[in-house]
């Protein structure tokens, strides 16, 4: 799907759900990551995480599309446009609009990648960055940390890759 396509998209629901024309741009924006779309309430423009098509498929790019044009429509209207305004939660369950975007599976993948171990209690610290073991203790007995495994952890489980 091309930004022509879903600017197109973005126009055809905006008439079907919500009877108002969408009259400025919307595009993908692949520096997304941790959202699945964002209004911008300057220019009102919307910008989508394009993994919400290629991860997750077009039912979801429509979640978050219609989420997005809840901003955008309340926001010109001066009505409550925020996460927290009920006129936004009511707009939202009534047009069947997406009220999270979904993780990304590199999201979920990036968790927890180093472990270290205390040598003296044993108390265990899995973090996502490394961990300048000369200048940190361990918060229990203030004994040396050591790097016990490189690689991806989800809880105390090793996901090899």
């Amino acid at each position: 799907m091309t930004n022509d396509d879903l600017q197109n998209l973005v126009e055809e629901l905006s008439n079907d759900f919500f009877g108002r024309p969408f009259l400025h741009r919307a595009f993908f924006n692949k520096r997304l990551r941790t959202t699945g779309g964002r209004y911008q309430l300057a220019t009102h423009d919307i910008e989508i995480n394009p993994k919400m098509l290629t991860e997750h498929g077009k039912q979801t790019l429509i979640g978050v599309i219609k989420h997005e044009l809840c901003h955008y429509h309340l926001h010109l209207v001066h009505a409550g446009y925020r996460h927290c305004d009920n006129d936004f939660k009511r707009l939202l369950q009534e047009v069947g609009g997406s009220r999270y975007a979904p993780r990304s599976k590199q999201a979920v993948r990036q968790k927890r990648k180093y472990l270290y171990q205390c040598v003296s209690c044993g108390q265990t610290y899995p973090r996502v960055r490394r961990v300048n073991t000369d200048r940190y203790v361990c918060s229990r007995c203030h004994g040396h940390l050591q790097l016990v495994a490189n690689g991806a952890w989800i809880g105390d489980k090793e996901v090899l890759r």
